[in-house]
């Protein structure tokens, strides 16, 4: 009997100091809870530059980590296999969370960059007083178009795309809410309309365009339309700059209808482990210069008023994508329209997709 306890004392000896001996290398590689910061965000939407300053400066190591739509995002944080300290929701996910309780308030006093942001942006309906989210970026749905390439024709309207001498011209977002809002837009209805019998209406014309899609596709938009393979494509604006830099016979317009005026903004899930360092990233990216320079390498629109003072004057006085306050006023923001509107969106979504041209 005694030899079984020393066994069983050796056993515990042994296990303790290999917990510890991992426990020590995990810290001396940055991976210890309180100097790690774990990023939840879309693919190629921070300059890495910025993580390895931010890493320098605090000592805290940043695991980065990406996400291609916010269902899938959302999914992830709610199974909890990952804590994820930092997410980057759009602005009807972030509604969703906070009323599922999957987001932790955040502290603004520790957050003093905050004053840089414009109040445009604060306060918003899916967020009200930014209890629990940090505006990041900003921009428009629109459609970016090659003139050259359809006669030199201007487009103006959605419905300018349903003309016939555009067949097999155009590129469409792979999204439920980007796609029926188009739709819907060009009928005069919101784009966060739940009426059955008006999304109904929206697919049936989203059918009739059918022979003038060339694909529905994601980020090959790019490509096809920098290279030329597409004449127009239904993009979100900050993917119309990058596209528009490499191929500046392009234009991007906001159709006089409407469209949607989206936001990603920082938010610090439930689950996180490093609340200190989430703060401490969070005002680093909020300080003036990092957000310029953040801005410029992903090109979509930046909140932070005094950051545009550091960018170049091409760049923030083209109010294609830093739009006159009179325009996104008129715009809208989309709504969480819970899962069953949702889930309608999405099959009607998918039953034009399946249609035959």
């Amino acid at each position: 009997m005694k030899k079984l306890v020393r066994v069983f004392i050796a056993i515990a000896l042994v296990s303790g100091i290999l917990l510890y001996t991992i426990s020590e290398l995990n810290s001396s590689q940055g991976y210890s809870s309180g100097n790690t910061l774990t990023i939840f965000n879309w693919g190629d939407y921070i300059n890495s530059d910025l993580v390895d300053r931010f890493e320098k400066e605090t000592g805290i190591k940043v695991i980065y980590e990406t996400f291609d739509s916010n269902e899938a995002m959302m999914t992830k944080i709610e199974q909890g296999g990952t804590t994820y300290d930092i997410a980057v929701p759009s602005e009807y996910m972030i509604d969703k969370m906070r009323q599922e309780d999957l987001l932790i308030p955040l502290d603004h006093s520790k957050l003093p960059n905050l004053k840089n942001i414009d109040q445009r942006f604060m306060d918003l309906p899916f967020d009200p007083e930014n209890k629990y989210s940090i505006p990041y970026f900003w921009g428009t749905v629109g459609i970016v178009y090659n003139p050259s390439m359809i006669g030199g024709k201007k487009i103006e309207s959605w419905n300018d795309l349903w003309d016939p001498e555009l067949k097999n011209q155009i590129l469409l977002i792979d999204g439920a809410r980007e796609v029926m809002g188009m739709g819907l837009n060009s009928l005069g209805y919101s784009l966060n309309d739940t009426n059955p019998e008006h999304l109904e209406e929206a697919k049936r014309k989203l059918d009739t365009l059918t022979p003038n899609v060339k694909a529905v596709v994601g980020d090959e938009s790019r490509m096809l339309l920098e290279n030329q393979e597409a004449a127009i494509g239904l993009v979100w604006s900050g993917v119309a700059s990058e596209i528009m830099y490499e191929n500046e016979d392009l234009e991007y317009v906001v159709p006089e209808e409407g469209s949607n005026l989206w936001f990603d903004n920082m938010v610090i899930p439930k689950t996180a482990k490093n609340v200190e360092a989430a703060h401490q990233f969070i005002n680093f990216m909020l300080d003036a210069e990092v957000a310029a320079e953040n801005t410029e390498y992903v090109s979509y629109s930046t909140p932070n008023k005094e950051a545009l003072k550091y960018m170049p004057e091409d760049m923030v006085s083209d109010e294609r994508f830093y739009p006159p306050p009179e325009l996104t006023e008129k715009l809208e923001v989309y709504k969480n329209l819970g899962k069953k509107n949702l889930a309608y969106y999405n099959e009607l979504f998918l039953k034009f997709k399946m249609h035959p041209k």
